[in-house]
């Protein structure tokens, strides 16, 4: 789900680029900010961040012992984040026997389970499937898959979300 969160940061801008006041300091606050925003990827709160939106206000600034003066910003951004009970739509990575490896925007990890796959069963070979004999639906990598969202799982050292999904529900599966 993309979700617009208000976000405090501090920006810290070196001396070198301290050139004027007005619309140049504005310019090196806002790249600085997005420097910033750009390295940080995602939060267990917020999700993945996607984009600044606006930058709310500029604070005034405050000169460390360096030289660089730390500006406390206030910015609108987009994230996008993953709630269980929400239906999206996964591209198939990888399939395995165990289950399939999906990716949903910035997510890169989000497993659907064989066990929560009902009717589907594996067919291994060149190109593994899960095969749906009543329907005839294939399941293969590449394949555009509708699920719902079980839960997902926050990884701080690799700053990123686990997901695991289901089709166990009305409508759900591979689209065409």
């Amino acid at each position: 789900m993309f979700l617009k969160v208000e976000l405090p940061w501090n920006v810290v801008i070196p001396p070198a680029n301290l050139v004027a006041k007005g619309l140049m300091l504005k310019k090196s606050i806002s790249l600085r900010l997005l420097k910033g925003f750009a390295a940080k990827k995602a939060t267990k709160d917020h999700g993945y961040f996607l984009a600044i939106t606006t930058v709310e206000s500029i604070g005034e600034g405050k000169v460390r012992r360096s030289g660089d003066v730390v500006y406390p910003v206030v910015f609108s951004c987009i994230t996008f984040k993953l709630l269980r009970g929400e239906i999206i739509e996964g591209v198939v990575r990888h399939v395995l026997r165990n289950g399939v490896l999906m990716s949903c925007g910035p997510f890169e990890n989000i497993f659907l389970y064989k066990d929560l796959m009902p009717d589907y069963r594996y067919v291994p070979g060149e190109n593994p499937m899960f095969l749906n004999e009543k329907t005839g639906f294939k399941i293969v990598k590449d394949v555009l898959v509708r699920c719902v969202v079980l839960g997902t799982k926050w990884l701080e050292e690799e700053r990123e979300f686990r997901g695991l999904v289901s089709l166990e529900g009305d409508y759900l599966g591979p689209v065409s």
